[in-house]
This record gives structure tokens, sequence and C-alpha cells, in this order.
């Protein structure tokens, strides 16, 4: 798997503070580049929890699945809000299936105490 940055629809969140995928990647692997746009140091290091594919506010950012779950091409894009995120699986012909998941409130990598 790993993730890809969409350089044309990426504006840095609009902002001149860090963008949220770089704030929010916990393996520190989202970066700003000279250009102002997102890329990830390296997709091997990747954890695939996709916290940055669900904050991008613009989309920019999509997971790629492998091509043992999927044939190649088919892209996964989310997007967090305050009760669900929402998902679109899109095909390699365009055609696309949206999905929702609810929200735990709780976050994958800290443990309940």
């Amino acid at each position: 798997m790993g993730i890809r940055v969409d350089e044309e629809a990426c504006n840095r969140c609009g902002t001149a503070e860090e963008p949220m995928c770089v704030r929010d990647c916990p393996g520190d692997l989202m970066f700003i580049k000279p250009n102002d746009k997102a890329a990830i140091v390296d997709n091997r290091e990747c954890w695939d929890c996709a916290a940055c594919v669900k904050v991008c506010p613009s989309q920019a950012i999509e997971m790629r699945l492998p091509t043992s779950l999927v044939v190649r091409g088919v892209t996964l894009k989310g997007r967090a809000m305050k009760h669900k995120t929402t998902w679109q699986l899109r095909l390699r012909d365009g055609e696309h299936d949206d999905y929702e998941t609810p929200s735990t409130g709780r976050s994958p990598f800290i443990p309940n105490l």
C-alpha cells in the first residue's frame, strides 16, 4: 500500500501554518516540498493508518491499495468528520463507490487507560 499526493489538488490546506497531513501523520513522514506541495518521505515507512488521507481538506491524498486486494489503479480516499469517516473507492474505469464508517472518537494510537 502507500499514499499518493495529487499536487494539482494540494493547496497546503490553504494556510501558512503546518498542514494537517504533516501535523497528523503519526510516523512523521509527511513534509512540504519547496513547491509548497505535500509529499511522503518514504512509502515503505508508511503505517497505512490513512490519517493524512482522512484529514486532507482538498482530498489531494489518496491511498493506493495493493494489487493483491484489488486491480491496479484502484484508489481509496477518505474524509474524517466529527461522527463519521466517508470513503470513496474509485475503480480503474472511473466508477466509484462511497462508504461511511462511524467515528469511535478514540485515537487508534493512544490506548484506553
